[in-house]
């Protein structure tokens, strides 16, 4: 494993990487002499000049563009948080692996390979209202599974996960991280209705009473509120940091899960950005926390990292832009 110690763990999250200011800068000034004036694509030019600091080269590419979907099983079901039963994580793994869910179509059509990561689904995490959802040990080993997925020469890193019951510890790692109560962070999830939506805020503030003492340390929070994708994802996110490997998370449970590498490190969740704002009822409030802004409205809350898949296409176009189009000299044209 990567980490045997949550030292060691924390040490590499404390060591980030930053982009390349002088890839930043050429691609920069690239933007500035193309045939539009200065500013007119907006986030495209922002994206363009972003994956070229990342990337560490002036012209980027998104040849290699991976999906990488983290499943796991979440114990605190057993409080009746989630409209579906614990059984759907394995029964939608098995739906991926014959190419039959919505990633499997979104990920072909953003043009990037799709693989699935199940987390011991047999074996759900401790219901965190009881005790910690993982142990230091089980912790360690679900980051490291998230770490290990990550191949060092993608282009562009798309996570998202599958998990009943996640939205609930997505919503109890959110106010571990960044304060508040269970009804200020829940929400529907897989459509509960309002009885539900009240019973997973009572358990958010059951989990947060028990575990107070973990609250101040953000790896504390992950294992006590979290589950194994969310430990796999934070780890596939500090791998990508690691490897200069630009990131785009999909809706709440996801960036949830990231969060807590924003809270070890300043600047920690740079090379990251949000594919989409999900219907999910905090995930705006919880982007503007990691002060991160979405690329897509879509009305979704579907995981799978089926936002961020969407977002792939917004970057295509901004390198298509970056790269294909002239400049005013080229192209004879008179700039200001």
């Amino acid at each position: 494993m990567p980490f045997s110690t949550l030292a060691e763990l924390r040490r590499a999250a404390l060591d980030l990487p930053a982009p390349d200011a002088g890839a930043r800068a050429d691609a920069a000034a690239r933007q500035d002499v193309l045939t539009k004036p200065q500013g007119s694509l907006g986030r495209l030019e922002e994206a363009a000049v972003w994956l070229a600091g990342w990337q560490r080269k002036p012209a980027p590419v998104l040849e290699a563009v991976r999906v990488i979907v983290f499943a796991g099983s979440h114990g605190v079901t057993a409080q009746g948080v989630s409209a579906f039963p614990a059984e759907v994580t394995g029964q939608m793994v098995a739906n991926f692996a014959a190419g039959g869910a919505a990633i499997n179509q979104l990920a072909r059509a953003a043009g990037a390979t799709l693989s699935v990561v199940p987390l011991d689904i047999d074996r759900p995490t401790a219901d965190f209202t009881q005790s910690e959802a993982m142990t230091e040990a089980e912790l360690l080993a679900a980051v490291s599974t998230g770490y290990d997925a990550v191949q060092a020469d993608t282009d562009l890193l798309c996570l998202g996960e599958m998990g009943i019951g996640n939205t609930t510890a997505a919503a109890a790692i959110a106010a571990g991280l960044f304060g508040g109560r269970g009804v200020d962070w829940v929400g529907r999830g897989t459509g509960v209705d309002d009885a539900g939506l009240r019973r997973k805020a009572e358990v958010v503030d059951a989990a947060l009473a028990v575990h107070a003492a973990r609250l101040a340390d953000p790896l504390g929070v992950l294992a006590a509120l979290g589950g194994r994708e969310l430990a796999a994802i934070f780890g596939a996110t500090l791998a990508a940091r690691r490897h200069s490997i630009p990131v785009v998370l999909d809706g709440f449970v996801c960036s949830a899960a990231a969060a807590p590498l924003a809270k070890l490190a300043e600047g920690g969740l740079a090379h990251a950005i949000a594919g989409h704002v999900s219907a999910e009822a905090a995930h705006r409030r919880l982007l503007d926390a990691l002060g991160l802004k979405p690329l897509l409205d879509l009305g979704m809350r579907l995981g799978e990292a089926s936002g961020a898949c969407l977002a792939v296409n917004i970057l295509r176009s901004a390198l298509a832009c970056h790269s294909g189009m002239a400049t005013f000299a080229e192209a004879a044209v008179s700039n200001r």
